[in-house]
């Protein structure tokens, strides 16, 4: 017997939903191959039943019929059996934002290395504060023709400590969880600048990875004037040492604990030592979440519990307080 109880929270198109108001023709929040998906109810049935367990995960618990299936990563689980097991999970309260449809190619590519080397990554936003219009001219048009975000300049007043007064400067700063999140996803999960990692993302292809060599080169970069190429600089040692690989070249770190440089010949290419990677430019929205203990309940008066069961078209999960739970078959 699977379903679940009349107030149990499901996740929604129009918002939270307790399973006894959702109808047949309503909306509801799935994840499908990693990213969130809307299916449709096609039919609702109801039964009554004494016996419901209590799933306690780390993100949040909720109820459900002891033979209830939901998600993991392998497959399903019986709602009984789940203690131990880590469910498929996402954040509910970031069903209703906007998803972004981000395209590769060069402009991709420089913002990504742009904001490595310069940017700043919030909860829900994506910055990049400098004092070279030119450089923050080039860094909103990038962002926007990738992602279709309207990006635009800010004068703003930096604090200088070399000279102690403030000097102007400009600011470019998009508000966009998901921006933030699929940066983060990019860098390995931590967007600051001395923990970030490679953003291997942009070996998709050539033109996305000499975007992202001329943004980061116009961020933490400059022209060498005796031969044709640039260096870049950065005190995060792995960062410098994965890109030297890609483009084929020697890397010696300073041991100091300093900034240490790397030269990017304008004649790398020539090198073959470019090989393409996939990898998804979309973010996967799917998490983990483990369940500390199962909790049976029994319904101990005289009115059981009643459980509503859905049908669901095109895709036969949906979400129940973020988890992903199977419906009717």
């Amino acid at each position: 017997m699977i379903g679940l109880p009349s107030k149990q929270i499901v996740n929604g198109a129009a918002g939270r939903a307790q399973a006894r108001t959702v109808g047949a023709g309503d909306w509801l929040w799935t994840l499908h191959e990693g990213r969130t998906a809307l299916t449709v109810v096609t039919e609702v049935t109801t039964v009554k039943a004494r016996e419901i367990v209590a799933v306690v995960s780390d993100r949040q618990p909720f109820l459900a019929a002891p033979d209830q299936l939901l998600g993991t990563s392998s497959g399903w689980v019986r709602a009984a059996e789940a203690a131990g097991s880590e469910l498929t999970w996402t954040p509910a309260r970031k069903l209703c934002r906007t998803r972004l449809a981000i395209r590769p190619g060069h402009d991709f590519g420089y913002w990504v290395g742009a904001t490595c080397a310069d940017g700043t990554v919030g909860p829900n936003y994506v910055s990049l504060v400098v004092n070279d219009e030119g450089f923050a001219g080039r860094y909103a048009a990038s962002l926007t023709a990738s992602t279709g975000l309207a990006a635009r300049l800010e004068p703003v007043t930096r604090p200088s400590g070399f000279l102690q007064r403030d000097l102007p400067g400009f600011r470019v700063r998009v508000v966009s969880s998901y921006l933030a999140d699929v940066m983060r996803q990019y860098v390995g999960g931590d967007a600051h600048h001395m923990r970030q990692g490679f953003p291997r993302v942009v070996l998709r292809d050539l033109d996305s990875f000499n975007g992202f060599l001329d943004g980061y080169a116009d961020g933490d970069g400059y022209r060498i004037k005796r031969w044709q190429a640039r260096a870049i600089a950065s005190a995060n040692v792995p960062f410098l040492a994965e890109l030297a690989v890609v483009i084929g070249a020697r890397f010696t770190p300073v041991t100091s604990g300093k900034v240490s440089h790397l030269v990017v010949s304008d004649r790398w290419e020539r090198r073959g030592t470019f090989v393409p990677e996939t990898h998804p430019v979309h973010l996967i929205e799917s998490q983990a979440t483990t369940v500390r203990e199962v909790r049976p309940r029994t319904a101990t008066g005289a009115k059981p519990f009643t459980l509503h069961r859905y049908r669901l078209e095109p895709h036969p999960s949906f979400l129940v307080s973020g988890h992903v739970v199977r419906a009717a078959g």
